[in-house]
């Protein structure tokens, strides 16, 4: 067993980066879905009882970022220390619009099925496992994570815990997955209702009515200060913090200074969209991310007050922290 994953590991600090292998496309046979789901699976070439990420893409503007090969830089760092990541390719992937009728249920967000490609994957962890290479036998079950960038965001408060009613039957829906214990709101959705602007409400009517106060799942929210959404709200950066305002605690809340939505460039290396392109930022995401879920996912292990002091004790800090 790594270092990175055994959980009497208490020393709070990074080990050096691992080897790591990384598979996909994994396909899993969807019969209800569109199309079949298909995931990439990154993890360390050694190490057992591996913690699990399930990260959910954004939708941006290139062609391949929305999909299982976008967040290299995330699902990277996570897996050279100590985390399997998976990816899946959610149906609004850019890389699918050639492929589905613009017609089926869902487009072209499909924010239900999002969430619910991720209870496909954890129903298939066995198959998953057997599909790679090193794998088999070497994930924890137990410990699971959901993190999620923009719209991935979205995804992940869902699993998490927020409600929202559905736009079409007016029913109230509950897409929580237990078995998620901890997740990352990577500029995620804020609040609906007059938050949106009328534009928005009318293009995404499923956040009109997104409601965070039954979202009890640890989470981290990370809110860029500069980060200006106004084709969805007037509120400016402070709605993507309503993910840690309007939720239950045990949370938590990074706002990044001088952050837009790409926080860096957490998206994909060297990336077109990335407005405030930032090393530094994302080596901050990237630290403090991982130090988060450790702790969150072995309770007792002191790697994210480490990392806490450590931003702050920098001349110069990248964020600040606050939980409740």
């Amino acid at each position: 067993m790594s270092a990175s994953t055994r959980p009497s590991d208490t020393s709070g600090v990074l080990d050096s980066p691992a080897p790591v292998i990384s598979v996909g496309p994994v396909v899993l046979p969807t019969p209800d879905r569109a199309v079949d789901l298909q995931v990439r699976v990154s993890a360390p070439v050694t190490g057992r009882e591996l913690p699990v990420v399930l990260l959910s893409h954004g939708q941006g503007y290139s062609n391949n970022l929305s999909s299982l090969n976008g967040y290299a830089p995330l699902a990277d760092f996570w897996a050279a220390h100590g985390f399997a990541v998976i990816q899946p390719t959610h149906l609004s992937s850019r890389t699918l619009s050639r492929t589905l009728d613009p017609d089926t249920p869902g487009a072209p967000m499909y924010w239900r099925s999002r969430a619910e490609d991720m209870t496909r994957i954890l129903d298939q962890l066995d198959v998953i496992e057997a599909a790679v290479p090193q794998l088999p036998g070497h994930l924890d079950h137990h410990r699971v994570a959901v993190a999620g960038h923009s719209m991935g965001g979205h995804t992940a408060s869902l699993l998490l815990g927020a409600r929202l009613t559905d736009p079409d039957d007016g029913a109230e829906v509950d897409l929580t997955e237990p078995r998620i214990k901890a997740g990352v709101l990577l500029a995620a959705p804020g609040r609906g209702g007059d938050a949106l602007t009328t534009s928005a409400a009318e293009r995404f009517s499923f956040m009109l009515t997104t409601d965070f106060s039954k979202m009890s799942t640890p989470a981290l929210v990370i809110a860029g200060d500069k980060d200006t959404p106004t084709h969805l709200t007037a509120r400016g950066p402070a709605w993507y913090t309503d993910p840690y305002v309007l939720a239950p605690g045990p949370k938590s809340l990074l706002t990044l200074f001088d952050a837009e939505h790409g926080l860096g460039g957490i998206s994909g290396y060297d990336v077109a969209e990335t407005t405030d392109e930032s090393p530094e930022r994302v080596s901050v995401v990237q630290r403090l991310t991982w130090a988060y879920l450790r702790s969150t996912l072995y309770p007792g292990d002191p790697a994210w007050q480490a990392a806490r002091d450590a931003l702050a004790a920098g001349p110069d800090p990248l964020g600040r922290i606050e939980s409740k």
